[in-house]
Formats: C-alpha cells, structure tokens, sequence
C-alpha cells in the first residue's frame, strides 16, 4: 500500500491529541475556508485528478419528484479508464488490499470502471452550523464510548484519533427520519439467490434541527431503528428493533425481536458486535451494517492518516429503477458494468482488537469518504492477520434532503467467494426521507404490530 499521507495543516493534531481533547478555535475557524464545513481539503490535488469542493450538488435534476428513483446528474460522464487484473500493477496505490483481493479472486470477470471525480456531497445549512458550533467543545466519554457536547453536527470534523473520525460515521448526517421498502440477496457461488424483503423505519434524533447536545445527554438516544422481514414467507413477520444511545457507558444499545413462531417480543441483548446479521447466511456481522455501527469499546483505535482511492462514488447508474436485481446479482460479486468508481481522499482508520475480548474480525480498516465520513470501503481480518472480509459502500447524493448515503452495500466473504447485498430497491420503493416519525413508531408494543400485520 503506497505510504499514507497526512493533511500537513493537522499533522500536530493527528499525532499529539489525546481522546478528550478539544478543538482550538483557530482550527474551528478553517471550517468553511480552507476546509469544507464538514472538515475536508476543499481543494483538489496537484494532479487534478480531484477538483475542489464547491459545495456539492445544490439542485435536483430538473423532472424529479421526491420518491422517484433519482436520475443521473452527470449521466454524460464516460468512463476515464478500467482497471482489470491485467494492469493492476498501475493503479496498485489507490486501492486497499481488500479491493486488492477481489481482482486476485475474480480475475477474469471483476473490474473497476473509473469515471471523473465529482465532489457532489452536501447537506443542509443547519447541519453546516451546527458542525461549526459544537466542534470546539465536542468530546469523547471516558473509553471514548459515547459522546457528550455534540448535537446535528460533525463533533470532530478535524479529528485527532481513529475513535473521533468512527464516531464522525457512526452520527453522520442521514436526514431526520427515513423509511426504506427494499431488499438484500446473498448469492451462492455459483449466482442462485433469494431476494429478502425488509421494511425499515429510522429516526435520527441526534440529526433533528431541534436537538441540543443536553436534550441528547438527558434521553440518550441517537436513533431509533425498525426493521422487519416482508419475504420469504418462511421469515415473513421477523422484526428487530434497536434503540441506539448517545452514552453506550451510561446504557449499552437496547434491542427487541419478535419471533412469529413464538409471537412474542424478546429482549435482544446479543443484537451487536459480531452476532450474525438478520438473515445474512452468516455473511455479515451485525456491526457491519452500516459499515460499522455499535459500540467501538473491543477495539483500538488508530487514526492512520488520509490517502487518494478509488470507491465507488455517485452510483446513480447502480440505483436506477431501469435496473432489475437480476442485472446486478452474478456470481461472486455484483455487475461491475453498473458500478461507478471515482479517486477521492478517504481518512483512513485501523481497529485492532483489545487483548482479553473476542471478535471474529481481529483487525478492521475503515476508509472513510472526507467530504462526507461515510466508510465506503472496510478491510476486514480473521484473528489470524488474514483478509477475511472486503465491504464495499456505493454512494449518491440523495439530493432533496441533501446527504450522501450509500444505495447498495456489499459484504465480500474471500473464503466462500459469496457475498451479501444490502438495500437493494431497483424494483421496489427507496428511502422516503419525507416520513414523519415519533418516539411511539419505535415501542415494543409497535414491534409486535410490526410483526403481526
């Protein structure tokens, strides 16, 4: 992997900060010049090969409707290049050893189409203030565990270590609430799949306009999660829901199923780290979703510095509805012909797993997007130092609220050659950020009208 290179301006603060430290109000103040609001380079690269963020995608495309499947605002763009195994040597230093590992596995049918890189994340003028407004006094708990001091923002848009930039993901501006109506599919070896249908309801409420960081400390809760399994008809009525705290110290996530053999709701308390995700054939884990999500306290954390990279950016063409789950789904790994690459500068984050706890996954290494601290790619070990894992987050700008989010999730497995694709929705509704939710839409009770209905 080409040598890391750090942000020369925060080279001090990368290396010498501690857990706790706070922002310096001379660092405060780059936000929204040099920087963008949100803590990235707003300029490009010497090469030109990244422009500089002008404040990302501003309008939707004319003719669109919220709810419509969104159209491509740069439809026009052609493809720069492709890497295939054939010449991956050239492009070796822009890619992680995860990626790496799916040209060595599937040469003769993965590849990545590289097209113009375009810096199209952004999001609303309260979530720019807000970022600007806690960022001086934003800390970590003690074991880095929780947040306190933060509400709607980045609470470390220029972080000092690796567990500030994996808290940056995990309270990343999604919008206020959303509903999603879609699908995963985990494809044999060979491509034989069955498409699992979810309905999912979140609310942010670290994210809602009117959240202080004392009305977060008080109820502590940064979001509220339903999800509940449509098909198969055999898993149909299956239902989770997790109530997600701000203090993971002060109170661990709180979890519910409801089991429609047993018509009842359950307690869930192994709902985190490595237990098996919802019907996932043990291809993920749960804190995979979302590329991480949970309580970081089995790891250390380490902030190794930011690089270029090639990921999977402004994927419109994936998430079309002129797409059916039978042109993205193929043996091994999705369609690559329907996969958008571009070189963006990602921060780069390792967890190494604490001596006297367990994990199937021994190391983790985050590549996280700088303009918009969504992971979009995670390089994932056994306890053995072996690559285990490689997931793969595809991003758009969802433009009518707006936020950078991924449409498609993939979680490569190296040892089955199988892999999992989480959201889709080519043939089916996608996220209403429209939605309106409330405290009772996430009950017990609600999970088991959830199941039954």
């Amino acid at each position: 992997m080409k040598k890391l290179t750090l942000l020369a301006s925060a080279v001090a603060l990368v290396f010498s900060c501690n857990a706790l430290a706070k922002l310096p109000a001379d660092q405060v103040a780059r936000l929204g010049q040099d920087l963008t609001p949100v803590g990235a380079e707003k300029a490009g690269n010497a090469a030109g090969t990244i422009p500089e963020w002008t404040g990302g995608i501003l309008a939707a495309p004319a003719g669109y409707k919220p709810g419509d499947h969104h159209p491509n605002p740069f439809a026009d763009d052609k493809i720069l290049f492709t890497i295939t195994k054939a010449n991956l040597e050239q492009y070796r230093q822009f890619l992680s050893p995860g990626q790496i590992a799916l040209f060595d596995l599937y040469p003769d049918t993965f590849k990545m189409n590289i097209y113009p890189t375009r810096r199209s994340a952004s999001f609303p003028q309260y979530f720019y203030d807000a970022t600007k407004k806690i960022a001086a006094n934003a800390e970590l708990v003690e074991g880095g565990n929780g947040l306190r001091n933060a509400a709607i923002g980045i609470p470390f848009p220029i972080p000092s270590n690796g567990l500030e930039a994996i808290w940056n993901h995990v309270v990343r501006y999604r919008g206020v609430a959303a509903s999603r109506n879609g699908g995963q599919a985990a494809p044999t070896a060979q491509g034989a799949y069955t498409i699992i249908g979810f309905d999912e309801q979140i609310m942010f409420k670290y994210s809602h306009p009117d959240a202080t960081p004392e009305v977060l400390q008080s109820e502590n809760i940064l979001f509220r999660f339903k999800q509940s399994v449509t098909t198969p008809a055999r898993l149909a009525g299956t239902a989770l829901l997790v109530h997600e705290t701000m203090d993971q110290v002060a109170t661990p996530r709180q979890a519910w199923t409801y089991n429609t053999g047993q018509r009842r709701v359950r307690r869930a308390p192994n709902v985190a780290y490595d237990a098996p995700g919802t019907a996932s054939d043990g291809l993920r884990t749960t804190d995979d979703f979302d590329m991480f999500n949970g309580s970081p306290d089995r790891y250390n954390w380490e902030l190794k510095g930011k690089r270029e990279m090639y990921i999977a950016y402004n994927d419109y063409k994936l998430h079309s509805n002129n797409l059916k789950y039978s042109d993205i789904l193929m043996p091994g790994h999705i369609n690559p012909e329907h996969v958008r690459y571009e070189k963006h500068r990602v921060w780069v984050v390792e967890a190494t797993l604490k001596e006297g706890t367990r994990h199937v996954y021994g190391k983790r290494v985050f590549f996280i997007d700088e303009d918009s601290w969504q992971i979009h790619v995670a390089d994932l070990y056994d306890n053995r130092g072996d690559l285990y894992r490689v997931a793969v987050a595809h991003g758009l700008n969802y433009y009518e609220v707006p936020t950078h989010w991924s449409t498609l999730e993939v979680y490569h497995d190296l040892n089955s050659r199988r892999y999992i694709a989480i959201g889709l929705d080519n043939e089916d509704k996608m996220y209403d950020f429209s939605v309106t939710l409330s405290d009772n839409d996430f009950t017990p009770a609600s999970l088991r009208r959830e199941g039954t209905r």
